[in-house]
């Protein structure tokens, strides 16, 4: 059975009108770091439950139990979040990952390595330079995995 999920990234406090209509029907919500403010994830529960990471400029307190790095599954997919890419310490394919998601570049980024899909949402937040305004919907259709980028700007 398809599921589809969101997958957005640096934030930096900034929920966009739009998002709303992007994530609509979405099952889980996956935050890849950079939030910027707990209420940032309060509006995402609005939507559907979220499972968050911290990225390098969630320094505050109320950023201070959300872990670097989680592990979802789900169905049969396992699903690892880390805010950037460049600090991957471990070999996805190894640990049994069919997906990684990232952040913290801006630049969104669907790409297949080795039987894995590397997914960057790109940063939903205010823009830098002139990076696309963007988040992610992954779909899962029992072991298949698939996803595209919706544009916000």
């Amino acid at each position: 059975m398809l599921k589809i999920l969101g997958v957005i990234s640096d934030t930096h406090g900034l929920i966009r009108p739009r998002l709303t209509d992007a994530f609509r029907g979405v099952e889980l919500i996956l935050h890849a770091g950079d939030i910027g403010a707990l209420e940032v994830l309060e509006e995402l529960r609005s939507i559907a439950p979220v499972i968050a990471i911290r990225g390098n400029n969630d320094k505050d307190d109320w950023a201070s139990g959300i872990p670097e790095t989680e592990v979802t599954q789900v169905g049969s997919v396992y699903i690892y979040m880390l805010h950037d890419l460049k600090q991957i310490d471990l070999d996805p394919a190894a640990a049994g990952f069919h997906v990684v998601i990232s952040g913290h570049s801006h630049k969104p980024s669907i790409e297949q390595r080795g039987g894995i899909l590397f997914l960057n949402p790109g940063s939903a937040g205010p823009r830098r330079f002139k990076l696309p305004i963007s988040v992610a919907r992954l779909m899962i259709d029992g072991s298949a995995v698939s996803a595209e980028t919706v544009d916000l700007g």
